[in-house]
């Protein structure tokens, strides 16, 4: 054979090859790197900010949203609902909220930053359940005419008010937890940033 004879079906295999096999290796190596650039599932878990749309939220109804993987309770309260708090003080194992379980700008009667708005981690303070939100005024199961809605932990019979106050004599040691949030604007909650 000559080598002047140059199969020209063979050089164009060898240079598409030769390309492809390059492209996969760049794909390889520039795949780890963007990778790189997002936060991992342990960084995000970690508690990076949410923010939640509170405009659709209603008088009296509460929306549930997610950060740091637990459930975050956005509740709007009724102009009643907020006037039954100091009601219930007599019956609450902490009223005054004493217990380091909110951010200093949430220290106050209503437990939160604007008094119908209510934030909390929806997590009972006993055994980590998820209680329920029983908004029905006078629930028989629940006390009768000495209850004005709150939340029901059916796990072991934990009961709090619309403030995440724990009601005395109950398996839950304290208050629900609020988690640092400001306002964004009107319609808008961060939640995990004071």
């Amino acid at each position: 054979m000559d080598n002047k004879e140059i199969n020209q079906g063979r050089r164009r295999f060898l240079s598409l090859a030769t390309a492809g096999a390059g492209a996969v290796a760049a794909a390889g190596v520039a795949t780890p790197l963007v990778a790189s650039w997002f936060p991992s599932e342990k960084a995000k878990a970690a508690g990076a900010a949410v923010e939640v749309d509170i405009s659709k939220i209603e008088s009296g109804q509460m929306i549930t949203a997610e950060w740091r993987g637990k459930p975050i309770f956005v509740l709007n309260r009724t102009e009643q609902q907020v006037k039954d708090l100091p009601s219930l003080d007599g019956q609450l194992a902490d009223p005054k909220s004493n217990a380091d379980q909110q951010p200093e700008n949430c220290k106050n009667p209503t437990r939160s930053l604007k008094p119908n708005l209510w934030v909390a981690v929806g997590i009972c303070t006993h055994l980590g359940c998820s209680p329920t939100f029983r908004p029905d005024v006078g629930a028989a199961d629940l006390g009768g005419g000495s209850w004005k809605g709150g939340f029901f932990c059916p796990c072991h019979g934990s009961k709090f008010d619309l403030a995440g106050r724990v009601y005395a004599g109950v398996p839950a040691p304290t208050n629900l937890v609020i988690p640092p949030y400001k306002y964004i604007n009107d319609n808008v909650v961060l939640i995990g940033e004071s």
